[in-house]
């Protein structure tokens, strides 16, 4: 009985847990994204748009939904392993985003929120219009859709696109990036 009791209490406590994360990622000027840097980032920044490190830590920037949906959107379709039917994301291209944190680099290291990583080339930032989709099929995305963000390739623009190496790629409920 007593172990069932710890029991009931964890399972509520997590409920409670997640369910603070939830209402905390639905507000649209919420951080969503953090990036970090190895390099220095280049001085100047668009007012209001990225909150800056005072520390001479590695964050190079912290967006917030309500300033990725500022950014210039990118809409596709396309079919993908997680998904019977051809599914539409939108959010900003990858490239607009590490443009707006100021960083470059040769890798991207993705981290989502239950901590799977992958790493993409930067190059791919430019070579793909690759996108930080907040929205499928005109939902928002939450963490239990995977949200709030979720990297996706146009997998359906190049026959390249629709294999393990890209799908491996993406990651969703993305938390953070790190550019090295």
């Amino acid at each position: 009985m007593i172990l069932y009791q710890r029991g009931a209490h964890l399972v509520l406590a997590f409920l409670a847990f997640w369910g603070c994360i939830a209402t905390a990622l639905a507000s649209e000027d919420a951080v969503v994204l953090r990036i970090y840097s190895a390099a220095p980032t280049r001085p100047g920044s668009a007012p209001d748009a990225v909150s800056k490190s005072k520390a001479s830590g590695p964050l190079a920037a912290a967006f917030s939904l309500k300033f990725l949906k500022s950014l210039p959107q990118q809409t596709f379709v396309a079919k993908t392993p997680w998904y019977q039917d051809p599914v539409k994301f939108t959010g900003p291209l990858l490239r607009d985003v590490l443009a707006a944190a100021k960083v470059k680099g040769k890798v991207i290291h993705a981290t989502a929120l239950d901590d799977y990583r992958t790493s993409i080339p930067f190059s791919d930032a430019q070579d793909y219009d690759v996108v930080l989709a907040h929205q499928m099929n005109g939902e928002t995305l939450t963490p239990k859709n995977k949200g709030p963000l979720f990297i996706v390739y146009p997998y359906d623009s190049k026959p390249e696109l629709q294999t393990v190496r890209f799908y491996e790629r993406s990651a969703w409920q993305l938390k953070s990036l790190q550019v090295d």
